[in-house]
């Protein structure tokens, strides 16, 4: 069939879908958008041509023209040049223009396939890069349409966008078509506009959050209903198109400004540069929504997600830059975030990918900052809950007790009560703009969100005993503490709360309790132990132990102690002394084996219960061979000694008079043990 060009003309189109499906893909790479466009940053004349002919001015391989082949009422006819609609067609077209003009590309030349645009800083200079780019097209037998072409310009038109030595803007022909558009009757119909407006949303603040009502009616659970939201996000794109701004040209001698926020399903981010009137002008924008995982992530995720997806985005001109970026965000916790020393994986994996950047982070409420929340936050076109929702049980939520939601909303109403809050509280509510630089200075590390104030992103107490008890009484004696040691507890309270003097509190707490004195025994002397090699991954190696002698409990009568030697997290097992290697073996599939995997090393840490009975059991149940010697080792680092005096003590605390029932205490136990910091490691177990 014929469809009709930009000109009248005709194209003749060839369905090859069938022929794409087998064919083995080019990888070659179309560049970037983003990539061209940087390269013209001090370019003042262009000028632009357009090949004649595109595609069909390679030559198919001899011999292959029959692939092409296709059927008319005239009859059969094959291509002899590279036809449109071929999947190889736009990455072997770019390969051949990279090749013709390899030494130019970048220097004086971009191109996208058949769009070639020539650019001179000097435009005395240009004459001769014009001659040299047509000289190269003639010998190799390659035309230009003279009436797409423009030579010696300041303003083109080049991939749908005005570039001119001041910046880049939109192309008045792409606004006009935007703004023309008909209601979209169909899925398929969205989908054409939004493929449309996508490739301008560089110069679209919010894009993302704005069009939100329009992608979820592409996606296949959701019946059509073009409703009031879907009207205004297709109306305020329309709008948002025609008051686009003009987006300066980057210049890599000046220091960069990100300014980045998330809210619940998106991020947005400006890439900013002063100009001559010492003003931030932008250089593009962005706007993403997080997918299903991501909007899942804490607050503070998804704000350090934004800045990576930002650098990630506008790598091209970040990457290895002197002069540190300057990333402002209205999250605190980032200033201290490099500082870290602990890391979950996602953190770690993060922390090597920014290593790439220089960059400085600093905090700036969202008061101050209304740009970037406005491509992140639009209560109307959000698809998440506007209230919190509990998807469970309240008693599943360990971490956030009802006694200490109480202890929170206590902290609210006092603090204004404490005479010493109050000069921190009316800088944060009232005077920040007009304060000196000493008192910017002094309260640079308190925040105020919520009507609570906060210090280094920990929740302020106010000069109050009974608040204080109350909170060390929680993180103390409650059973999800385990009346830990001074040190723990205070680490334990810190994660979340701060005001002068926790440590002393917190000592003199632990020195007080009457549980932890009636229930802590002397400590036995200490044996010289063999220190073992550092595992290099987590549950490479465990130590194990029983622990025996206590009264029967649900059926138990022992516990089966199995401690990782890298990350200090541990299994508390009830079992009974009389348990066999099978059984051991079962019980060690159930709660280890089916979590972690197996091990390379195993380490009997005390005692004489255990013997190679039980790798050999635990190895038959898996159906595997033992391939190592290694891995039983009778020998000890003390590791489940120390549980165990742990778990005793733990168990004492809590249990009946009649220790009947210290089974059920025992996942509390483990819980206590592995949300403590370890000493060894510096971090919690979970």
């Amino acid at each position: 069939m014929f469809v009709k060009k930009a000109d009248g003309s005709l194209r003749l189109v060839v369905d090859y879908r069938k022929l794409n499906d087998v064919t083995h893909k080019n990888v070659y790479p179309l560049p970037r958008q983003d990539d061209l466009m940087a390269k013209l940053r001090n370019a003042k004349l262009f000028t632009k041509l357009d090949l004649r002919w595109g595609y069909n001015n390679v030559r198919i391989k001899e011999g292959d023209e029959w692939k092409t082949a296709f059927r008319t009422k005239y009859g059969l006819f094959e291509y002899l040049v590279m036809p449109f609609g071929l999947t190889n067609a736009p990455a072997a077209f770019q390969h051949f223009m990279n090749d013709l003009f390899r030494d130019l590309i970048d220097v004086t030349v971009v191109i996208y396939l058949d769009d070639i645009l020539i650019f001179s800083e000097d435009p005395k200079k240009h004459p001769e890069h014009v001659r040299e780019v047509l000289s190269r097209l003639m010998r190799n037998q390659l035309f230009c349409k003279l009436s797409k072409c423009h030579f010696h310009v300041t303003t083109v038109d080049y991939l749908g966008i005005v570039i001119s030595p001041t910046g880049f803007s939109m192309d008045q022909k792409k606004i006009e078509a935007v703004t023309s558009w008909p209601h979209p009757k169909t899925v398929k119909q969205v989908q054409a506009f939004l493929g449309f407006v996508n490739y301008l949303c560089r110069f679209i603040p919010n894009f993302s959050s704005v069009a939100r009502p329009l992608h979820n009616l592409t996606k296949k659970e959701t019946p059509w209903s073009w409703g009031t939201q879907e009207e205004e996000a297709f109306q305020e794109l329309k709008s948002l198109v025609t008051r686009s701004p003009v987006l300066i040209h980057s210049n890599p001698d000046l220091p960069y400004y990100l300014e980045t926020d998330a809210s619940g399903v998106a991020m947005g981010a400006i890439l900013s540069q002063r100009g001559e009137d010492n003003r931030l002008h932008p250089i593009a924008y962005m706007s993403k929504s997080f997918s299903g995982a991501e909007a899942n992530y804490d607050t503070h995720d998804k704000e350090l997600l934004a800045i990576i997806k930002a650098l990630e985005e506008w790598r091209i001109f970040l990457e290895a830059t002197d002069k540190p970026i300057q990333v402002f965000t209205d999250h605190r916790n980032l200033e201290y975030w490099m500082q870290a020393r602990t890391f979950n994986r996602r953190h770690a994996r993060w922390r090597i990918f920014l290593s790439d950047f220089n960059f400085e982070i600093h905090y700036r409420p969202g008061k101050q900052s209304g740009k970037p929340d406005a491509l992140s936050r639009r209560s109307d076109y959000v698809d998440s809950p506007v209230e919190p929702e509990v998807m469970l049980p309240s008693e599943v939520f360990a971490n956030t007790s009802e006694a200490e939601l109480k202890i929170v909303t206590e902290i609210r109403n006092r603090l204004r009560e404490d005479p010493s809050l109050e000069p921190i509280i009316q800088f944060l509510t009232e005077d920040a703009d007009n304060a000196p630089p000493s008192i910017w200075k002094a309260y640079r590390d308190y925040d105020w969100e919520e009507d609570l104030l906060w210090y280094c992103g920990k929740l302020v107490v106010p000069d109050s005993e009974p608040l204080k008890e109350r909170l060390l009484r929680e993180f103390h004696n409650s059973p999800l503490a385990g009346h830990p040691g001074q040190q723990r507890t205070l680490e334990l309270i810190s994660r979340s709360y701060w005001w002068p003097g926790m440590k002393s509190s917190a000592k003199e707490w632990v020195e007080c309790c009457p549980t932890c004195q009636a229930n802590r025994r002397a400590h036995a002397p200490a044996i010289a132990l063999k220190p073992l090699e550092v595992p290099p991954f987590p549950f490479h190696t465990i130590s194990y132990d029983f622990i025996t002698g206590f009264p029967k409990s649900n059926g138990y009568d022992a516990v089966l102690v199995v401690i990782d030697s890298f990350s200090k997290f541990g299994h508390f097992i009830p079992t009974t002394k009389k348990v066999t290697a099978k059984g051991l073996a079962d019980l060690f599939i159930t709660h280890v084996w089916k979590l972690h995997g197996l091990p390379i090393k195993t380490v009997l840490d005390r005692g004489t219960t255990f013997t190679g009975k039980f790798l050999r059991a635990l190895y038959q149940r898996l159906g595997i061979k033992p391939a190592f010697s290694s891995a039983y080792h009778p020998e000890s680092d003390g590791q489940t000694e120390r549980v165990n005096q742990f778990i005793e003590f733990y168990l004492r605390s809590y249990v009946t008079a009649d220790h009947s029932d210290w089974a059920t205490w025992l996942p509390l136990a483990e819980y206590a043990y592995n949300n403590a910091r370890h000493s060894a490691t510096g971090k919690n177990p979970l």
